[in-house]
């Protein structure tokens, strides 16, 4: 056993965890409890069953808008309408929603939860402003930041959305990289949402033509300082895994070659930051007519999160279907471990629908991997019988008609 196996084992000695999930009012649910250990979990069930939904929910205790990126408002739980005269297709319940879970971590137990609340502003043009606010607590406590999640659970997944993940346009590259950022940079999440709201008021300002000079350097200077230091974390990140699956090959899914192309982000490669944020600040000067002619504006909202096949020096979206899924499980297996080494707990991993796209070969070794590093892995599927070598090791839970059964 080599050194980086020595540490593995003896830092997953200790289990992590979810021990209790409880949903409220969320998606399908109006309510379940669940209680478990923190061995993996198997949920199997019909298409539409409510397997994802599960998921999710676990996604929302950690930093982040939750695995489907989906707005808070889009949760609460939606019932079947009444049919009658006004039949309308569903109907959505007046609660908020909520998560909560009892986590193992490091042997320690802890109580997390976050829930949606409806909040309001005055504004100018529309007077009191209704809005949804996503609200978090810690052994009872409510914290300021949601940040404050990843100090005790972390989750890294895999859903079939990801499968077009190298085909399709950069944003949801970028995406999945930032995720990848958030689990050793707790403020990566916060730089980030600053970034894309300070985005959004300069595109805003441009747009309206009234734009106030002095107002709009203010946020371009904001804007590159902290879109700088966005660019530094993503760059760190490409460094610590690619450095690591270099030392630490993978046996059986396939090596990758991770690379950002963006100009920020290749610009700190031969310049101090201090320079590249003077050169970002006068970049958004120079783009203030891209906006008014609906021009794209160069930075680091336009980076591009690259991916390559190493043994065939093949970027990941000219690869098959099957190599691209194999790419992203290497990937976030290469996570993992860095996480378990650098946080000393293990993250948790939900895999939705994880077996389409592998063969028999990789999904037992996928199964082998994640016996071998003693995580809670959430796996989906509709058939049981493909994860027939976890029995006796999983946790098997049904769903028929919104139930649980084990």
């Amino acid at each position: 056993m080599d050194n980086l196996a020595r540490k593995l084992d003896a830092i997953t000695l200790e289990k992590s965890g979810v021990l209790r999930l409880t949903l409220t009012d969320f998606r399908n649910y109006p309510f379940l409890r669940l209680n478990l250990d923190p061995s993996p979990v198997i949920i199997t069930g019909e298409n539409g069953s409510g397997k994802t939904n599960i998921l999710e929910a676990i996604s929302f205790l950690t930093p982040g808008r939750g695995l489907r990126s989906a707005r808070l408002a889009d949760i609460r739980r939606i019932a079947p309408a009444l049919v009658n005269d006004e039949y309308a297709p569903t109907e959505i319940t007046p609660y908020n929603w909520a998560v909560s879970a009892q986590i193992l971590n490091n042997g320690n137990e802890f109580e997390i939860g976050t829930a949606s609340e409806k909040s309001s502003k005055e504004t100018l043009e529309d007077g009191i402003k209704t809005f949804e606010r996503r609200i978090v607590k810690i052994n009872g406590a409510k914290v300021s930041s949601q940040a404050e999640l990843g100090k005790y659970l972390q989750a890294n997944w895999l859903t079939p959305q990801m499968d077009r993940l190298f085909r399709g346009g950069s944003q949801p590259r970028r995406s999945f990289l930032d995720r990848l950022v958030y689990a050793f940079d707790l403020e990566h999440a916060k730089r980030t949402a600053n970034f894309e709201h300070m985005y959004r008021e300069w595109y805003q300002l441009l747009k309206s033509g009234k734009a106030d000079k002095n107002w709009l350097s203010s946020l371009e200077e904001n804007m590159a300082g902290i879109g700088v230091a966005i660019a530094a974390a993503r760059r760190e990140q490409i460094a610590k895994l690619n450095s690591f699956i270099e030392k630490e090959p993978d046996d059986v899914f396939p090596n990758v070659v991770l690379e950002l192309d963006g100009t920020i982000e290749k610009l700190l490669d031969t310049l101090p930051a201090v320079d590249v944020e003077d050169y970002y600040k006068n970049l958004l000067r120079q783009q203030r007519k891209n906006v008014l002619y609906n021009d794209s504006v160069d930075g680091i909202n336009r980076t591009d999160f690259k991916v390559y096949y190493k043994k065939k020096r093949m970027p990941a979206e000219l690869c098959s279907t099957g190599e691209q899924k194999s790419l992203l499980i290497s990937i976030i297996l290469a996570q993992s471990k860095c996480q378990t080494l650098y946080q000393g707990f293990a993250p948790v991993l939900l895999l939705d629908e994880v077996a389409a796209h592998l063969d028999d070969l990789k999904r037992e070794a996928l199964l082998e991997k994640i016996r071998d590093l003693r995580v809670q892995a959430w796996i989906t599927a509709t058939d049981a019988e493909l994860f027939a070598p976890l029995r006796g090791y999983a946790q098997f839970l049904e769903i028929k008609n919104g139930c649980l059964f084990r």
